[in-house]
């Protein structure tokens, strides 16, 4: 087991790519904290789940004194945390010029500022025992943009320029950070889109098919692992579009 023993905090973990993560790592021996918008989607998760080395709390994500009070209970309670995922975000499709400063700012509140938040809570612990594996979900949409939503990719770039700037800056205490970025990925938004919608992107991915949820997850689980202990600083593409 890849991560035997290990104690794990997944936001974003009710449901699609975050929710397969959550599996990947309990299935390879990890204790894991999972974390949702709302109580009703974290107990419907854990019921699906329903593991005795798992369980969930849904702070606010967006206030870094909500998540501090629920990410020390739970190293309170197991002594420590070893992995922390970066998952929680929300995605946007507006054209430009309908953008109010309010909506720019909802999806970078949740998928810049909560990255920020979670992490400032849990590194000095991973500091001070000098160890720690920091994961942030990133999108090829922050290589390569989308034609609308222009939100949603300067949010990942973002997270890149986090994932980067982090890993020089912790790397001399153990602790490790890493982004992957996921492609088309089928999550329930991209399940109900209409074939003649699905196919033509499927055409334009080389290995012709989406991603499944677990193929990203299995990306995370070898970052998380000490399989990677010598990577740091990357953004993984697990988009099947072999570019470069």
């Amino acid at each position: 087991m890849l991560l035997k023993d290990k104690i794990a905090i997944v936001t974003g973990g009710t449901r699609g790519i975050g929710f397969a993560i959550v599996k990947a790592f309990l299935a390879e021996g990890a204790t894991v904290v999972l974390c949702g918008s709302r109580q009703e989607t974290v107990d419907k998760a854990l019921a699906q789940l329903q593991g005795e080395k798992v369980e969930g709390i849904c702070p606010d994500l967006t206030s870094y004194e909500s998540v501090k009070a629920a990410f020390d209970a739970v190293e309170k309670k197991y002594g420590r945390i070893d992995i922390l995922v970066n998952n929680a975000g929300v995605s946007a499709a507006e054209p430009f010029t309908t953008y109010t400063a309010e909506m720019f700012q909802k999806t970078m509140s949740l998928n810049v500022d909560a990255v920020f938040n979670c992490t400032r809570a849990v590194v000095d612990g991973m500091k001070e025992r000098k160890s720690g594996v920091i994961l942030n979900t990133s999108s090829m949409v922050s290589k390569y943009a989308q034609p609308s939503g222009m939100a949603y990719p300067t949010s990942k770039f973002a997270v890149n320029g986090m994932t980067l700037a982090l890993a020089r800056e912790l790397g001399p205490s153990g602790i490790r950070v890493n982004a992957v970025a996921p492609g088309i990925t089928r999550t329930d938004m991209v399940a109900a889109l209409p074939d003649q919608v699905i196919q033509p992107l499927i055409a334009q991915i080389p290995l012709r098919r989406v991603g499944e949820p677990e193929d990203v997850a299995n990306a995370f689980v070898f970052l998380a692992s000490d399989k990677a202990s010598y990577i740091s600083g990357q953004v993984l593409g697990v988009d099947g579009l072999a570019r470069s």
